[in-house]
């Protein structure tokens, strides 16, 4: 079987990745320091506990294993925590990063996939997005994306480390076979918040902001199901494996939902009462983000199968 190194594998969209990988006939090596991710999640291939940046540790998993290619999820993802805690941010996304990209170019490795995101748009000039939209992030964890994909693009020319960034909007969902889902401390996300709120376990839901010029004020999101997250990857993987270059690609369904038909969804499918609270807008969240995924329809034969909220 062929060896993928995941950084951040026992993640919530990382841990996911790792059970496609499995299943397709390769084996995910994973890296991950367990400040976000989880042992337990960890199932499908061995667990080195530990900082990308660590040399003598990427040294190991080196000398064990074969990388094919290299997956990238080890990164800080929280919007409004990137206001208030930039230098985090930039500490572990670009600092750390920058760290490991040295360490497995040095080694030979010449297929990188980076898990990039929306938040490097910004507000969107139009709708769907596109990835000829311009980059304008406006927090600073998209700035931190950005900041990925321009070295990345320095270092395919440089050092022939060809990759493909994908830029996800908003995932969500769990593994259909029950045995992986989303597990944050805190919880950020939209619909485990809903959920949690129907189970009792949650008071209410925060709705930030009812203002925004959207067709009922509250923020519209294109959410984007964790298995076709990780099958876009899988076939990002192939076109890797076989060519050259760079690619980029927006993973959406190209369909937005609100925030409040996301709860009035759950109302009707679990027949729970789901409280909701009124709040401030966060720092930082565009009114609107919808993808335009025609970009990856087309070069990754990719077809999202989970798009019905």
């Amino acid at each position: 079987m062929t060896d993928i190194l995941v950084s951040g594998g026992a993640g919530y969209i990382g841990s996911h990745m790792c059970k496609h990988l499995w299943e397709n006939g390769y084996t995910p090596i994973v890296i991950d320091n367990l400040v976000c991710g989880h042992r337990e999640a960890v199932r499908w291939g061995p667990l080195y506990v530990g900082s990308i940046s660590n040399v003598s540790l990427m040294e190991e998993i080196f000398v064990k294993h074969e990388i094919a290619a290299v997956m990238h999820f080890a990164s800080y993802c929280y919007v409004g925590e990137s206001v208030h805690k930039p230098v985090k941010y930039y500490e572990n996304n670009v600092a750390e990063a920058l760290a490991f990209l040295k360490i497995i170019i040095g080694k030979g490795v010449s297929r990188f996939i980076f898990s990039s995101s929306c938040a490097t748009y910004g507000e969107p000039e139009w709708l769907p997005i596109t990835e000829l939209h311009p980059l304008n992030p406006i927090n600073p964890y998209g700035k931190t994306k950005v900041v990925m994909e321009m070295m990345l693009r320095d270092f395919e020319v440089a050092y022939n480390l060809s990759f493909i960034s994908l830029r996800y909007f908003n995932a969500a969902g769990a593994d259909p076979g029950g045995e992986l889902g989303e597990v944050h401390d805190p919880e950020t996300h939209l619909i485990p918040l809903v959920l949690q709120t129907g189970l009792g376990k949650r008071q209410y839901v925060s709705v930030f902001g009812r203002d925004y010029p959207t067709r009922d004020g509250t923020c519209v999101r294109d959410y984007i199901h964790v298995n076709d997250l990780a099958q876009a990857h899988l076939l990002a993987l192939d076109k890797l494996l076989n060519e050259s270059g760079w690619s980029v690609y927006n993973l959406g369904v190209g369909e937005g939902y609100s925030v409040d038909e996301v709860i009035r969804a759950a109302r009707k499918v679990t027949g729970k009462d789901i409280p909701v609270k009124v709040s401030e807008r966060r720092a930082g969240d565009p009114a609107t983000l919808i993808s335009g995924n025609e970009k990856a329809v087309k070069e990754l034969c990719w077809k999202p199968k989970f798009s019905d909220i």
